[in-house]
């Protein structure tokens, strides 16, 4: 029997078709005006040859001895029945726990998986693993690590709350705002997709009105794509837009075009970094010129638009990708430091902001509701280590390092448990991951199909996915609140997460704890109901949940212009009445905190500081090309990349080159391509245009890593080129745009 029901997901709302148990298509959802694509591969992606359709457990773990750890990744697999799978299981974590204790377990679980409210796979893993004693958790995520870092010590706020709370609004910044800047630009692509869902998609209806009202658009990014429309396109050199923002304030600086008042009565230390810019303590001023001879962008053109910036109302915008890069805590300090000096922060339509355009939600205007959130419990264990670390801990076991001001040491992992993403894919140096991932006695993973991750386990769970199981959908900034019907039923053997947790803590003594009496569906009417309290609390009235499994779906009245708010106002008028959260109340442009730590990688105030990888580095000679890896626009991360990847030329994936740079070295469009260095070697197909600065190249994420004998990926990971290193003893994000590599014609 044929029917059709609406869902959500990460990338949005759109009506699905099953028939005889299987999906069968997907039509967009009419209330969204720009629906995104990527809910295409669907139908293929949920019956793929690769799902994982029973219990499966490593040959070689089983056994014994060593558990053939060295074989992770090449060794076959039995299965086995759930009962008996969830037993070695249990025994396992049991043992582990009483040998080593709590702490010896890592929790991985960083990915989106499911958008729904209950069946979010990291909230199942980490309550189940509270109950059971605690476990090694990660703090922040590879998008945003290094901002989680510096933006408390400059702007006084958690930079998620930030992100949500403290940003000029689309209507606003239609309204108010005349030059809008864009380091990294405002990608359409990257706003496919929000957490939990983004029902509007209307990053690209704003910019079309934007365009429409005048409003000046500069587009400053190696990439001319990453703003849509007509943007002026200001090709710059990858990792040195801190250099030009330098350049941009030196101007400001030197022709009395900063604002002194807003300095003196909303920020603490620009004489400090004044004294920087100038060249009084490094004797080298930060001019125009300067900072021309290392982003490549002309000097008069940078005058001119800190000219224009100081004299129109201005927002200044950067990407995620920009911290995500060695030294990244600089360009987001840095812009701070910029809109500071300009004045404009507090002033509808100007100032600053950051991530617009890397997910939907960022820049809606909207009230926010609280709620719907599956109760995860207290961790009995302290230990953390920063999300993009994980290599360095597992091999590293017990050596020191630092982090945000604290001198920390790396825990001796034993077990890991990764329930919902895929480490083989966002990770950096995957070679060096591969080695790490050796480490551990016992990995055990939850997952739908056999990804890198998944044949690397040891014990694999086969996961439904949110087509296969009921829940709640609902979304930060999105007005939408869907009831998700389970549509097909479970592919295989497989199983929710929930249920498979709930066996486990049976058997190791913990199951009412972890459960409190409830099977799935009575969570979901908890959850519900108390989010129908916290709404009507807010005055906003929510049906039963009976009715919203009725009607599908509803669009509460908590999205529109006059949801949007102008930040920082009131600090803007009164500092001293309502401060920031920093020590100083004021927006740190030098921060004592951070001096204190004493660290030559982030001092005291927003600095220079050349990467190890860029092309002014003397490790260009040997590899000439930096590489950027952004987001696809096919997909959300990796997901539903089995599907994608059986498409006709589709795979490897394609690398962007400039025109020049692929002619240097005789490639043409559609060639297949050997993209190296000492890290590692990957295929590509080449696509050739000048819409990439001269020797940059793009690779975007998103491919299952497969490698051949040789140790080559033959999909496209830009992953297994990529460097694994810290941004700084700051933040330790990840430094996955800090990458020099070199391109040749593939010879089989």
């Amino acid at each position: 029997m044929k029917t059709e029901k609406v869902t959500t997901s990460h990338w949005g709302a759109f009506r699905v078709i099953t028939a005889d148990g299987r999906i069968t298509d997907v039509k967009p959802f009419e209330a969204d005006p720009n629906p995104s694509r990527i809910p295409e591969n669907l139908p293929a992606a949920v019956h793929h040859r690769t799902r994982i359709t029973r219990p499966s457990i490593r040959r070689g773990w089983l056994d014994g001895g060593d558990r053939a750890r060295e074989r992770r990744g090449s060794d076959p697999y039995v299965e086995l029945p759930w009962d008996e799978a969830l037993d070695i299981a249990a025994a396992e974590l049991e043992r582990v726990r009483q040998t080593h204790g709590n702490e010896s377990i890592y929790g991985g679980s960083y990915g989106w998986a499911s958008a729904g409210r209950f069946h979010h796979a990291l909230g199942q893993l980490h309550r189940f693993l509270n109950t059971i004693g605690g476990y090694v958790f990660s703090f922040a995520s590879y998008s945003t690590a290094t901002a989680q870092a510096i933006i408390p010590h400059v702007l006084g706020s958690n930079f998620l709350k930030f992100l949500w709370g403290s940003q000029n609004a689309w209507p606003i910044i239609a309204q108010h705002t005349q030059t809008l800047v864009m380091f990294g630009g405002i990608n359409p692509k990257n706003s496919q997709v929000s957490m939990g869902g983004v029902t509007h998609h209307e990053t690209e209806t704003w910019f079309k009105a934007f365009e429409k009202s005048g409003m000046r658009r500069i587009n400053i990014s190696p990439q001319s794509t990453d703003t849509p429309g007509n943007a002026e396109w200001l090709a710059i050199i990858p990792g040195t837009d801190t250099a030009m923002m330098m350049g941009m304030a030196h101007v400001l600086e030197t022709e009395n075009l900063a604002d002194r008042d807003f300095l003196n009565r909303c920020t603490t230390g620009y004489d400090r970094f004044r004294a920087y810019l100038t060249g009084e303590t490094d004797g080298q001023p930060k001019t125009p010129e300067w900072a021309a001879k290392i982003c490549g962008i002309d000097a008069e053109v940078i005058r001119n638009l800190a000219q224009t910036m100081a004299t129109t109302r201005t927002l200044i915008t950067v990407a995620w990708s920009l911290q995500r890069a060695q030294h990244g805590e600089q360009p987001y300090w840095m812009a701070a430091t910029l809109a500071a000096m300009l004045g404009q922060i507090g002033l509808a339509g100007g100032g600053i902001g950051y991530g617009y355009g890397a997910i939907g939600g960022v820049g809606v205007a909207a009230k926010r509701l609280k709620g719907l959130t599956f109760p995860q419990g207290q961790n009995p264990v302290s230990n953390f280590i920063p999300v993009a670390r994980i290599a360095d801990m597992l091999l590293n076991p017990g050596s020191t390092y630092e982090f945000n001001g604290q001198k920390r040491h790396y825990p001796d992992i034993r077990l890991i448990y990764w329930c919902g993403g895929n480490p083989f894919h966002h990770h950096q140096d995957l070679n060096r991951l591969d080695q790490a991932w050796k480490k551990p006695e016992t990995i055990i993973v939850h997952e739908p199909w056999w990804t890198a991750t998944a044949k690397r386990a040891d014990i694999v769970f086969p996961a439904t996915t949110s087509y296969e199981r009921e829940d709640i959908g609902r979304a930060q900034g999105d007005s939408y609140l869907f009831h998700m019907p389970q549509l097909i039923p479970p592919v295989g053997d497989a199983r929710d997460d929930y249920d498979i947790f709930s066996e486990l803590a049976n058997r190791m003594g913990v199951g009412d704890a972890f459960t409190e009496g409830r099977d799935a569906k009575g969570w979901l009417h908890h959850m519900y109901e108390e989010f129908r309290q916290e709404a009507s609390a807010e005055g906003i009235d929510v049906p039963s949940f009976d009715e919203l499994c009725e009607r599908n779906w509803v669009d509460l009245p908590i999205r529109g212009s006059q949801f949007a708010e102008v930040p920082f106002t009131a600090f803007r008028e009164n500092p001293d009445a309502a401060p920031l959260g920093t020590p100083s109340g004021r927006i740190e442009i030098f921060s004592e905190t951070i001096d204190s730590f004493g660290y030559d990688d982030c001092p005291g105030h927003p600095v220079w500081l050349a990467p190890d990888e860029w092309l002014g580095a003397s490790l260009a000679k040997q590899f000439p090309l930096h590489l950027v890896s952004p987001q696809p626009g096919d997909k959300l991360h990796s997901q539903m990349e089995c599907a994608i990847a059986d498409l006709p030329g589709a795979r490897p994936m394609p690398i962007l080159m400039n025109s020049a740079d692929a002619q240097r070295r005789d490639i043409k469009e559609g060639d297949l391509v050997r993209v190296f260095n000492a890290r590692g070697t990957c295929q590509a197909r080449a696509r050739v245009n000048d819409e990439i600065r001269p020797g940059v190249v793009a690779l975007s994420t998103g491919a299952w890593l497969d490698t051949d004998a040789d140790g080559t990926d033959t999909q496209g990971n830009p992953n297994i080129l990529t460097r694994d290193l810290g941004t700084s003893r700051l933040g330790q994000g990840c430094s996955a745009h800090t990458t020099l590599v070199e391109i040749g014609r593939w010879s089989s």
